[in-house]
């Protein structure tokens, strides 16, 4: 279900490196975490000297408060120092997703019941409560391997290719990534190029967009198969050494989408104009008043990304920003500020701060009147594409164990805190039709070279 790839981009993606997952070819990230490398390398932590083996290994908890989502994953990143220069970097990810979700209905003042998405059953929700489906679970296995050649002391290229598997989605991704540094290795100019092929194979299959949810068990009126999506992501980087204690990062990203874009999954509550539910009487029969959503088939996207990390005599003050938007209407604003503070032995505590905004897509809205469904053409009331407001606050201690492995561990507690884009009609006066979602992360990890 699409929840294991976006809702992870929503929520999780600018809270750890690895869950990155939703990117899973992106050329940002990659670029990202070249330079993160290149930044600490002044820094005390564990590092390599020669470089030969180093495997980091972490375990990531995450769960929403009220029963929501929760995810533990397993990462293991492994490189190989072939030659100088020349690198092997291997990736492995097991993700195990369960909970309760919600997929678009708002509350009322009756109890809601909807259809599984399987078809062949039905669940309900009391009255007053946020609809959540509380069979929710899955699992995800994700690998990647890059490979960098150098042609030169100056000039590299970096190819990747990743997969991602899960119950009822694919993921197939490629990438080539050249970097060259000035004469003096001062500056490093980067251009990046990715290509994702992705395939849905949803539960029960694929919803008719803008069709009222059937009652399960009966005809589900012409669900279809797999469908398919692709994105070509290009990137732009430089680093520039600012002097000896400083270094900078910009990237330019560009991205194109096209395809299959819909959730398959989510729908939005029909109402009238008092805001209980449509009645029987006006739906087809066997239906439900709900309608299955339907986005755009083509998404752009521009990134605009700012790193700084300054050393200090011995702590290390790493800040950035990231602007996003997108042809969908959403912009974004990111700031991140991390802090490493040495205790002295070999221990550190890196405090974490995130502020995250964003406006809400064009076509994003917590519920449809009856009366506009004729005249609909994209909707949806998935909550990530809402106006809403991100802040994380966390703290990482870390020690060396000795010259050549580090243990690390990481707490961060999330609040997103939605926009209400629509009148609260009659029906949900009184009632939360968008509350905020609360999270803890809590993540081990364990690097060690040789």
């Amino acid at each position: 279900m699409q929840l294991k790839n976006t809702q992870r981009e929503a929520n999780l993606s600018t809270q750890t490196n690895k869950v990155d997952n939703q990117n899973k070819t992106s050329i940002k990230s990659k670029l990202t975490m070249a330079t993160c490398a290149l930044l600490q390398a002044g820094a005390p932590a564990a590092q390599a000297e020669t470089g030969d083996w180093n495997v980091d290994a972490a375990t990531l908890y995450y769960s929403e408060a009220d029963g929501r989502v929760s995810i533990f994953e397993p990462v293991v990143n492994v490189s190989k120092q072939i030659n100088e220069d020349e690198y092997l970097k291997f990736k492995l990810v097991y993700d195990v997703l369960t909970g309760s979700t919600p997929y678009g209905a708002v509350p009322t003042t009756t109890t809601q019941t909807f259809t599984k998405p399987s078809g062949n059953g039905n669940y309900t929700t009391p009255a007053g409560e946020l609809p959540l489906n509380s069979s929710f679970r899955d699992t995800r296995v994700a690998g990647g391997v890059d490979w960098t050649i150098p042609f030169d002391r100056l000039k590299n290229i970096t190819f990747g290719g990743n997969f991602s598997k899960e119950y009822d989605f694919n993921s197939l991704a490629a990438s080539a990534t050249y970097a060259q540094d000035s004469s003096d290795r001062n500056r490093t100019y980067t251009v990046g190029l990715g290509y994702t092929s992705d395939t849905w194979d949803p539960v029960g299959g694929k919803n008719p967009e803008l069709t009222y949810m059937r009652i399960g068990g009966t005809d589900q009126n012409g669900k279809g198969g797999t469908d398919s999506k692709t994105t070509t992501d290009f990137m732009l980087g430089l680093t520039q050494v600012i002097n000896r204690s400083t270094i900078m990062q910009f990237n330019l990203g560009f991205s194109n989408s096209s395809g299959y874009l819909t959730d398959p999954y989510r729908f939005i509550s029909v109402l009238e104009s008092d805001g209980t539910l449509t009645p029987d009487s006006n739906i087809p029969t066997d239906a439900r008043p709900y309608l299955y959503e339907k986005r755009p088939d083509t998404r752009s996207r521009n990134t605009f990304f700012w790193r700084t990390v300054h050393h200090l005599n011995e702590d290390v003050v790493n800040v950035s920003y990231r602007y996003f938007t997108d042809d969908w209407g959403i912009n974004s604003h990111t700031l991140d500020f991390r802090y490493r503070y040495e205790l002295g032995g070999s221990h550190y505590l890196q405090p974490h701060l995130r502020y995250y905004t964003q406006s809400s897509a064009d076509f994003f809205a917590n519920y449809l009147l009856e009366s506009n469904v004729a005249t609909t053409d994209f909707i949806s009331a998935d909550y990530r594409l809402s106006e809403f407001v991100g802040t994380t606050i966390g703290l990482k201690y870390g020690f060396e164990i000795d010259k050549n492995s580090e243990f690390t561990i990481r707490t961060e507690f999330m609040n997103q805190t939605y926009t209400v884009q629509d009148e609260i009609l009659a029906e949900q006066q009184g009632l939360d039709i968008a509350p905020d979602l609360n999270a803890v992360i809590f993540q081990v990890g364990f690097n060690i070279h040789w």
